[in-house]
């Protein structure tokens, strides 16, 4: 912070080529949006923190998934409402270090989140008879523990680079603040941050190969039983499509690294922001409608308030 004299404001431009008709549009999209997933999310946490069978491991890794959702959609929703109703677009250096952190400590909580539930997948699918053997509770503690820990020593880490070297420009051509476009606006950068931001890439990159093995070993344990099968479809189906989804979404980062000048203002802002919309109100969705029991509870819940309105 204390290298930091200038600018003391950032400006966003990414919606400079946006018209107030369209701004208007889309705050009447985006804002539902921010309720609804805020809604599901919370509904979903508080359905498996409340129903006592629901207090196994899949779960409470689904519960710190959902958590990780409202804290990413939370750092990014209500900052972009604020800058489509005005006209400015400004945002202080401190609150733009905080929404940075709250953007990275997001987006590699996912990763680390669908990393350690292909672990509690694998167990539970390839050895079955180990599995609360395995899984106990230091190990879950562990685990959850893991999840939080490692992205929030990514976001510091992060942090520290983009603010090693005075910021000498103040435009911010992203429509929230992150690591990467901060660290475009410094005045030099060297081979030190290239390197940790390369360490960064890297173990994104590692949890997701995992991932892929994790998977590619439970589906072959899969074919030769019609339990597994049904264990598949119904656990394993709901983190495969939030994996791929959290993965695409990861795009707009290739973009601002590599600063691809072919994409439009108004496309890039848009990929942008699909992984810190798309995944935070999808993942309750698909992990209510396939999870049995998650379902049975919504469903029981939806009964009980029918019959007492009656």
């Amino acid at each position: 912070m204390n290298n930091i004299s200038s600018p003391k404001f950032l400006t966003i431009t990414a919606l400079n080529e946006w018209d107030w008709t369209s701004r208007i549009i889309f705050f009447s999209f985006a804002l539902p949006v921010y309720l609804l997933t805020i809604v599901l999310n919370a509904a979903l946490i508080m359905i498996i923190a409340f129903e006592k069978a629901l207090h196994e491991p899949m779960y409470i890794f689904l519960c710190n998934l959902c958590v990780n959702d409202l804290c990413g959609t939370t750092g990014f929703y209500p900052r972009a409402l604020v800058y489509l109703l005005t006209e400015t677009n400004r945002i202080s250096i401190e609150e733009c270090i905080v929404q940075c952190l709250a953007v990275v400590m997001y987006t590699t909580g996912e990763f680390t989140n669908l990393s350690v539930m292909a672990i509690d997948r694998y167990i539970a699918i390839c050895q079955p008879l180990r599995y609360y053997t395995i899984m106990s509770p230091f190990t879950v503690r562990s685990l959850v523990t893991f999840i939080w820990i490692f992205p929030f020593f990514i976001g510091v880490m992060a942090i520290s680079l983009a603010l090693k070297h005075p910021l000498c420009r103040h435009d911010m051509h992203r429509l929230f603040c992150e690591h990467l476009s901060l660290m475009n606006l410094a005045c030099k950068q060297d081979i030190f941050q290239g390197i940790i931001n390369g360490f960064i890439y890297i173990s994104k990159a590692v949890f997701f190969v995992f991932v892929l093995i994790s998977y590619l070993k439970i589906i072959l344990a899969c074919r030769k039983s019609k339990v597994n099968q049904e264990k598949f479809y119904s656990t394993c189906v709901p983190h495969l499509i939030s994996f791929m989804i959290t993965t695409c979404g990861l795009s707009d980062s290739l973009l601002t690294r590599f600063k691809a000048e072919t994409v439009s203002n108004i496309a890039s802002t848009f990929l942008s922001v699909i992984i810190l919309t798309v995944p935070p109100v999808v993942n309750p969705v698909i992990y209510g409608i396939k999870l049995g029991p998650i379902r049975a509870k919504i469903l029981y819940i939806f009964k009980s308030q029918r019959i007492h309105n009656f």
